[in-house]
């Protein structure tokens, strides 16, 4: 199966970049392009493309407004990936548009392969963020609750669950999961789907929120 892409950028020169890499990619092809939010939606309605890669701060309409129209809970369907591509480290819209059901957050500067794999990620079900920037994004998260705020209730989990919670935080997709807990993706898969019950979150993104929050970490036996 060929994935379909579409491409949002202001600049000329990053969907052009982006077209090359992903022209250069087996399975995937892009089906169009857009140079901000208004024209994103439009186009991405009328090509139904399974993934959509959006930066953030566009003319007319934002990446946060397109994932919501797009990805959100209210979207019609079918309703595309959504991944954001962005500039910023820690950008105060990026989280936002994570917790509206984006499937992925990378730096442009993250290079090629990052690129590919959270394309493949998010056709997986499985959500990628910059590992340079998982713990500062998660940190702004945690530091914007106001001192003496409740924490969001959660049924606890399991040993496991908290394994594998710890490592979602970290990035990790299924398959790392499953090798470095010696389980099979499947398995993973259905613990994700627990976890995302018990902490009351629609994705990864926040169940790596939670996990954060919660301080769940994960310990390496010594190789």
């Amino acid at each position: 199966m060929t994935v379909k892409l579409v491409l949002v950028d202001d600049q000329e020169m990053v969907r052009r970049g982006m077209r090359v890499i992903f022209d250069n990619q087996q399975g995937m092809e892009v089906v169009g392009e857009a140079a901000d939010g208004v024209e994103a939606v439009e186009v991405a309605r009328r090509l139904q493309p399974d993934v959509v890669l959006a930066d953030i701060r566009m003319p007319r309409m934002d990446g946060l407004e397109v994932v919501r129209r797009l990805a959100g809970p209210q979207a019609p369907e079918p309703r595309p990936k959504v991944i954001v591509v962005t500039t910023f480290d820690l950008d105060e819209y990026v989280y936002p548009a994570l917790r509206n059901g984006a499937s992925g957050f990378l730096l442009k500067r993250s290079g090629p392969a990052l690129l590919v794999e959270a394309v493949r990620a998010a056709m997986a079900g499985d959500s990628l963020i910059s590992p340079s920037v998982t713990v500062r994004l998660l940190r702004h998260v945690t530091g914007n609750r106001a001192p003496g705020d409740p924490e969001p209730r959660a049924e606890a989990l399991t040993e496991r669950e908290g394994e594998i919670a710890a490592l979602v935080a970290e990035g990790g997709t299924n398959a790392d999961i499953a090798a470095e807990l010696f389980i099979s993706p499947g398995t993973v898969k259905t613990h994700v789907a627990a976890i995302q019950r018990k902490f009351g979150v629609r994705n990864r993104v926040g169940i790596a929120v939670r996990a954060f929050e919660r301080g769940y970490t994960f310990s390496r036996r010594p190789k």
